[in-house]
């Protein structure tokens, strides 16, 4: 068992997104993770600001930022629980 500290939305139509997101960083707060990786593509770019406009507001993050080079850019957001 155990989270994975990443949540994969490549994808996920927009309207999946939000749930998906919700439940996976409630299993990883659960699981005591510190910082999780949102993988989200670049594409249209309309799962990620889906997945940063929720983060924005969610009672558990307490930050994120966009990937570093080598983290995997722009296609990926660095949650901080």
């Amino acid at each position: 068992s155990g989270v994975l500290p990443e949540l994969d939305l490549r994808g996920k139509r927009a309207e999946e997104v939000e749930p998906l997101l919700d439940d996976y960083l409630n299993e990883a707060s659960l699981s005591s993770l510190s910082q999780v990786c949102v993988i989200h593509g670049i594409g249209t770019g309309t799962v990620r600001q889906i997945v940063r406009e929720m983060l924005a507001s969610h009672p558990l993050v307490s930050s994120f930022r966009p990937g570093e080079q080598g983290e995997g850019g722009d296609g990926v957001t660095i949650v901080s629980m």
